[in-house]
């Protein structure tokens, strides 16, 4: 009987092996690129110290994403998923190049704050530190978008199925029957560019949650707001 049991127990033992996955195997696969456009000092801090902490934003990136940090749209690959939060002013080729990009079926975030107070201790005037205001020249009046100042100091407003704490939200406003179809709340813009997706929000202030000088109030959806965005569109 003694024997019967341990040969039991012995088979059982063998079959559990088999169905459990290699230890190299990957069950979830890598993660997506996630390419990073951005004045903000999101991955070094304004002083660009290697041993600086990251900014919580990266964190919460960095669980869904393979963040890849970029100089300009020549360096994204073929639709592939862009966030582009507050960046600085870009060539009229360069504008031309992340227009086409899109079109070709890239998909991207856009952060557009049109009063950015984020604060800096960098002069102004310095090359390295974040507009005050996105310099839009040309982009989103191409997509038949209107960016424009809103309220001033925090704002509730809705990001997906989040409702996120702003910092001095902007207003967009979209052409008749053209491309982009704006929120209730006028924050964000949904746009259908060809073969790819842009979703651009008027405010990147939000993002500047968890962090000492941040935003003061409930900003516990702010990052996870985001990353869902930004997965929705993985996912198209």
């Amino acid at each position: 009987m003694r024997r019967a049991l341990a040969g039991a127990a012995l088979a059982l033992a063998l079959l559990s092996c088999r169905m459990q996955p290699a230890k190299s195997d990957s069950i979830d696969g890598p993660k997506p690129r996630l390419s990073l456009l951005t004045s903000l000092s999101l991955v070094f801090g304004e002083g660009f110290a290697l041993g600086s902490e990251k900014h919580p934003l990266m964190a919460r990136l960095e669980q869904d994403f393979d963040v890849r940090l970029i100089d300009g749209p020549e360096e994204l690959p073929p639709g592939g998923l862009l966030l582009a939060a507050q960046p600085q002013a870009l060539t009229a080729e360069r504008l031309v190049s992340l227009d086409d990009w899109v079109r070709e079926g890239g998909r991207m975030v856009l952060l557009a704050d049109p009063q950015f107070v984020w604060e800096s201790s960098r002069p102004l005037g310095d090359k390295g530190r974040p507009p005050v205001g996105y310099p839009d020249t040309g982009l989103l009046r191409h997509w038949g978008l209107r960016l424009s100042a809103g309220v001033e100091g925090p704002a509730v407003r809705r990001l997906g199925s989040e409702e996120v704490l702003t910092g001095s939200p902007g207003v967009l406003e979209a052409e008749a029957g053209g491309l982009c179809r704006v929120s209730v709340d006028a924050l964000v813009a949904r746009c259908s560019l060809g073969r790819g997706r842009a979703v651009v929000v008027a405010d990147s202030d939000f993002v500047q949650a968890g962090v000492a000088g941040g935003l003061d109030g409930p900003t516990d959806a702010n990052h996870d707001a985001l990353a869902a965005e930004l997965t929705a569109l993985d996912h198209e």
